[in-house]
């Protein structure tokens, strides 16, 4: 153990609605006051409503949260395990009003996104700091101070999960149909101009899944953007990318979501809704694999990111 143990580990997430009432809430949290025409505030709204009226992001994350602690209480070091969210409760300033208040000094924080980026991690962590000055503004007291985990993008473990996550989608694809199909790994577009790191951590991430399941031909996709039409953003589309490979007469897709670690509107709706709608366009399979969630290698995962940031590996 190193000279300054942790003594909490904060995971960061986006945060999503719990249930159908909690949805216009959250968007207006998630776009504060920035201004979106109140058709396209309708049509997020409706998406909600597609996948069941909420996210099943909080409950993921909070299973993420439970499955690490109990695993350090296994087989330490045994800390506490916070949640804060980015755009919903327990939001960032609530954790950190908790954690002060229970005494943390110095917390471990994993931002759960796999891959960097100013659009990524860049973006939780200015979060974060704000939520820290509201934190002790409230109380009169400063909070713990809060260090960074390495990236673990290309972990090992991360890379076992997502592809064991993987393999299990591919092994639905008929044996004489595999040789007709394309894997495509999806992830959030971002603005061009914030492009790197981030696709280049995706690039590694992809190409160690792949080699890991043995697949040779893949691609690298895109969904869920969100800016201003003129403005470029990373591509290729994911539904533009699928209506391709159906002209060049591949049989089945295969998507894989390795940029998001648990399923939220962007995988169920983004992909499971519009994705599958543009292969059936086009008469071709569909299979998208499953995030990692709660996969018991990826929360072990968790507590060797931990157990490296104690010996000293650590991102300030």
């Amino acid at each position: 153990m190193g000279a300054n143990p942790y003594d909490a580990v904060l995971l960061i997430g986006f945060g999503g609605p719990t249930r159908p009432e909690e949805v216009r809430p959250y968007l207006a949290n998630v776009l504060r006051g920035r201004p979106l025409p109140p058709d396209r505030i309708d049509e997020v709204a409706h998406h909600y409503e597609v996948i069941g009226g909420k996210s099943p992001f909080n409950d993921l994350t909070f299973r993420q949260a439970e499955g690490l602690r109990e695993l350090l209480r296994r087989e330490g070091p045994t800390l506490p395990v916070y949640v804060g969210m980015r755009h919903w409760h327990p939001l960032l300033t609530e954790t950190l009003e908790a954690m002060t208040r229970d005494g943390v000094k110095r917390a471990l924080a994993i931002i759960l996104a796999p891959h960097q980026g100013e659009a990524s991690w860049g973006r939780y962590q200015v979060a974060l700091k704000q939520a820290q000055l509201e934190a002790q503004s409230k109380l009169g007291l400063a909070g713990p101070l809060i260090e960074y985990c390495q990236p673990w993008f290309r972990h090992p473990l991360f890379v076992e999960a997502a592809a064991d996550k993987l393999r299990c989608k591919m092994d639905e694809i008929h044996f004489d149909q595999k040789q007709a199909s394309k894997l495509l790994f999806s992830a959030h577009s971002v603005p061009a101009a914030l492009a790197r790191p981030y696709r280049d951590q995706l690039l590694e991430t992809c190409a160690a899944v792949a080699g890991e399941v043995g697949v040779e031909e893949w691609e690298l996709v895109y969904q869920s953007r969100s800016g201003s039409p003129p403005d470029p953003w990373l591509e290729p589309d994911v539904c533009d990318a699928i209506s391709r490979l159906g002209n060049e007469g591949f049989k089945n897709v295969l998507l894989a979501p390795v940029g998001f670690v648990c399923d939220h509107v962007e995988v169920l709706f983004d992909l499971d809704v519009k994705a599958r709608q543009a292969a059936e366009d086009k008469r071709i399979g569909f299979y998208r694999a499953c995030t990692v969630g709660d996969h018991p290698i990826f929360i072990r995962m968790l507590a060797d990111v931990v157990r490296r940031a104690q010996e000293g590996h650590i991102s300030t």
